[in-house]
């Protein structure tokens, strides 16, 4: 059964490198002609189960990895750095150890998993924000091997019952999950690179709100609406977290997708956070038209829709700069 850190390596996560984001289905397409259990974790990277591959490609899942980025580099011109582990938690982690940087095939095998785990700070452990490290590091969890040295009814006092008990299989290497096929979802993004490690939450919630207004724009610009938000934030220390949240309705009013983006951030209690980028990502989109809105007797939001109407139009006539809510990162 898969998720048992003792099974052998079979699964790869793969980041892709540069140029990822405009040749995504290509290099999805790529993957499908080594196995056809790939999910898709767009922007940039997809896990894959290579069982089935081995024994007609004659290699183990490290020697069809390093063919995979072979291929990548070749025909796409893209480097990756890839994990391959018994399990998706572990194959994961292994392609974000060590210094950052593409072509790299990081293993993880059965008899090293208890080791490579316990050496990672509990921040490592994927699915562990910020404010849970920070949690567990007051505690002195401050390492996954404590953590998994911890009794379960003691993580279960802290995060709760069922947040408690999936920290601690994690931290054991245990992942029940399977590598699901699926297509990308239709998504648009956009990404804000600041020029220094940021600090300051104010100016973080600007370029916010400049992403928000961007994938408005664009939404709106193609009749579509979105059915939820992603919100990803990357560290000085090149880790990164991702939250997503459902929208109360489908849409692309900016004021709705920054409201969200501002909810999605503050909960990750990012206070002394050295945050390098931060990228949202509007995702289920489908068109307009088919879409259900509720209606509204609030006079001042159909002005504001209104009024972002106006201001597409200006946009489109004009250029993006022409009409833009107060409050923007200014332009580069």
């Amino acid at each position: 059964m898969s998720g048992v850190a003792g099974d052998e390596p079979h699964v790869l996560y793969v980041h892709f490198g540069a140029r990822a984001r405009e040749r995504y289905e290509e290099l999805l397409a790529l993957l499908a002609d080594f196995t056809p259990v790939v999910q898709a974790l767009p922007p940039d990277a997809a896990l894959a189960d290579v069982r089935g591959a081995l024994r007609y490609f004659a290699r183990d899942a490290a020697g069809l990895a390093r063919l995979v980025r072979l291929r990548a580099l070749a025909l796409h011109g893209t480097d990756c750095t890839i994990g391959v582990a018994a399990t998706p938690l572990l194959a994961r982690m292994a392609a974000t150890a060590g210094p950052a940087g593409p072509g790299t095939v990081r293993v993880v095998r059965p008899e090293e998993s208890a080791g490579f785990l316990a050496r990672k700070p509990v921040a490592a452990l994927h699915g562990v924000g910020p404010a849970t490290a920070r949690t567990l590091c007051s505690y002195g969890l401050d390492s996954v091997g404590r953590v998994a040295e911890a009794s379960p009814a003691t993580l279960q006092r802290i995060l709760g019952a069922a947040p408690g008990r999936r920290l601690h299989e994690r931290a054991r290497g245990i992942d029940p999950t399977r590598v699901t096929p699926t297509a990308p979802a239709r998504t648009v993004g956009a990404e804000h690179r600041f020029g220094h490690d940021e600090l300051d939450h104010g100016q973080r919630r600007r370029a916010l709100l400049t992403l928000a207004d961007e994938l408005g724009f664009r939404m709106r610009a193609e009749r579509q609406v979105a059915r939820g938000l992603s919100l990803t934030v990357r560290y000085a220390d090149r880790s990164a977290t991702t939250r997503t949240r459902t929208l109360p309705e489908p849409t692309a009013h900016t004021p709705a997708l920054a409201g969200t983006a501002y909810a999605l951030h503050d909960a990750l209690g990012l206070q002394r956070a050295r945050v390098r980028s931060v990228t949202l990502r509007a995702e289920e989109l489908t068109a307009a038209e088919l879409a259900a809105r509720q209606l509204s007797f609030d006079v001042r939001e159909e002005k504001a829709r209104r009024a972002e109407a106006a201001a597409d139009r200006a946009r489109g006539r004009f250029g993006a700069c022409a009409a833009r809510p107060a409050g923007l990162v200014p332009p580069a």
